[in-house]
């Protein structure tokens, strides 16, 4: 099983952005943690990062006949991407929405998904784990429905 991990704007500055509520681990810890749960899984994982919508469409597009699965963590463009829910649709790879923090607890704008309804699993809340808990229920997903 291959997955395409993307991450969204800002998350690359992981460590030094508002370490209260993101923690104090680097961006290059976050795509150690995946790269070992995706190990854990039997998972082949691609990480990606962008802080541009449209690099995010595009990595989207690209993913078809080349991933099982999709996890993405759109940051910022979760509450404003039309364009990324769509190609989210568009492609039909099962998709998993990330978030580190618990953004429905959080600012009113932030309880905005506008890709939550094109992805079949969410997972907020759990820091990185938010990561793992979204490829193990990903793999399940996709296991269950090939």
């Amino acid at each position: 099983m291959k997955f395409l991990v993307i991450n969204g704007p800002n998350l690359n500055l992981l460590g030094r952005r508002e370490p209260a509520i993101y923690g104090n681990k680097s961006y290059a810890a976050l795509c150690e943690h995946i790269q070992k749960t995706a190990a854990e899984l039997g998972i082949e994982a691609e990480i990606m990062q962008s802080n541009h919508e449209g690099v995010i469409v595009d990595a989207i597009q690209d993913a078809i006949d080349r991933y099982d699965g999709i996890v993405i963590n759109p940051a910022a463009y979760t509450h404003t991407s039309v364009a990324i829910a769509d190609a989210i649709a568009a492609v039909e790879i099962p998709t998993a929405e990330v978030h580190l923090s618990d953004v429905d607890n959080r600012e009113a704008f932030r309880r905005i998904s506008y890709v939550t309804h094109v992805c079949v699993v969410r997972v907020t809340g759990l820091g990185f784990d938010s990561y793992s808990e979204a490829m193990k229920q990903l793999a399940a997903y996709i296991s269950q429905n090939s």
